[in-house]
């Protein structure tokens, strides 16, 4: 009882808003303190455990990923990238909204940065779509939605965390969500088409986009797509790891932004430090939570929540429902990183027990941790939008228009949930 008491001011303190880091290290002190049979002797195989974290491959590739996403959110490729896509889909009803589904999920797949890919979308689309006459909740929650594809589709940093923590191979996580995060991009699509057609007013016919030429948007198209291709392609072929392919990654976006004459001293410094900045919060959490398991486990923590599932439930099903459900909720208040280190290292001892697959159960949580994105109030893409937006949308409206978005999520994940198939399908 302890070890839950220990869990829940955990919780509290996130809501109150101390940063993570801090949090898991001070609480876990502080009960390793006051508690006589633990003492800090619990912390004597904390310096190996950190030294494992820092020398491992796989992790090595989240600053790889991030510095890729930086470079490409600098090198102006996006911004060429939505501008093409809105041509081709100008005579189209909702066509704009349509491009920005597209663009999100072709930014996804290249950089995977959500904070980039909403932010550049409000400035850049989101103008667009309400000059165009579209409904303010639908063009709001197109983007917000749009921006966080990069959390379910490949090489998404959740899915890396995931596998390190689930101690399942990433390669094997990045097949198993190409499907999935197709699905929803295929759900963002027809209830745009749908809701466009069935409420003309909400999404016009634009004809204020600017012509492109065929050569501009082939371009602007075929190169972040050969990116994509190259990096993805040799993971999922096996020629290199994630790790290597997230190095080769890096090198292309430069090269992509010598191509687009955007390679400049302050753009490289710019990305170097804020991948500096983004790796080593995720670094400091990762260490702060080894210590919370650490005190958690010798508390007797993991063993209570699988006696809990394995024997007073008793139910594969219950437990499956219980954590999406568990995660969700949580996703109303913390965010995706925080969740990763606290509730999944408890949830894996009880999925090994029922014998659930963890690569299928990985993508499950990548699908419930994305939606925690959009869930109101504390959903960081709404904040990216509304701080990129300004005054022109209320934050009501971000609100409301996000819900379809969410519904579409949940329903992404209930049809994975009755097709693991969908996972399995290039495994």
């Amino acid at each position: 009882m302890i070890a839950l008491f220990m869990f829940l001011v955990v919780l509290i303190l996130l809501l109150i808003g101390i940063p993570v880091a801090f949090v898991f290290g001070t609480v876990s002190i502080v009960f390793a303190f006051l508690i006589p049979e633990l003492g800090f002797e619990v912390f004597e195989v904390l310096p190996f455990r950190i030294f494992g974290i820092m020398s491992n491959t796989t992790l090595m590739a989240v600053p790889l990923f991030i510095a890729m996403g930086l470079v490409l959110e600098k090198s102006k490729m996006a911004e060429r990238l939505l501008v093409s896509m809105s041509a081709l889909f100008r005579d189209v009803r909702g066509g704009l909204a349509v491009s920005v589904v597209l663009v999100g999920a072709m930014l996804a797949a290249s950089t995977g940065i959500v904070s980039a890919s909403v932010v550049m979308m409000s400035v850049i689309a989101l103008p667009l779509m309400l000059k165009a006459g579209y409904d303010k909740g639908l063009a709001s929650g197109t983007v917000a939605a749009s921006g966080t594809l990069g959390q379910i589709i490949p090489p998404s940093i959740i899915l890396i965390i995931l596998g390190d923590v689930m101690s399942v191979s990433v390669g094997d996580l990045f097949k198993g969500a190409v499907l999935p995060g197709l699905v929803l991009v295929g759900l963002y699509l027809a209830y745009i088409l749908v809701i466009s057609y069935l409420k003309p007013e909400v999404a016009p016919i634009s004809k204020d986009v600017k012509d492109v030429s065929a050569k501009e948007i082939i371009l602007s198209i075929v190169p972040p797509l050969l990116l994509m291709v190259a990096v993805l392609g040799s993971i999922f072929a096996g020629i290199a790891s994630p790790t290597e392919s997230a190095a080769f990654g890096v090198v292309g976006a430069l090269v992509l932004s010598v191509l687009n004459n955007s390679l400049s001293f302050s753009m490289v410094k710019y990305a170097s430090l804020e991948t500096v900045k983004l790796s080593g919060m995720i670094f400091m959490i990762l260490i702060g939570a080894t210590a919370f398991s650490l005190v958690f486990n010798e508390l007797g923590g993991s063993d209570l929540i699988l006696e809990f599932f394995a024997h007073d439930i008793a139910n594969v099903w219950v437990f499956i429902g219980v954590a999406m459900l568990s995660i969700f909720i949580l996703g109303f208040f913390i965010d995706f990183i925080e969740i990763s280190f606290i509730i999944v290292p408890i949830l894996v001892p009880v999925m090994a027990a029922f014998g659930i697959d963890p690569i299928w159960f990985a993508v499950l949580i990548a699908l419930n941790l994305q939606a925690s994105f959009l869930t109101p109030p504390f959903g960081l893409s709404l904040f990216f939008l509304k701080g990129a937006a300004g005054d022109t949308i209320k934050t009501l409206e971000i609100y409301k228009g996000i819900i379809p978005f969410i519904f579409l999520q949940l329903l992404a994940l209930g049809l994975v949930v009755l097709f693991p198939d969908l996972v399995f399908a290039f495994l």
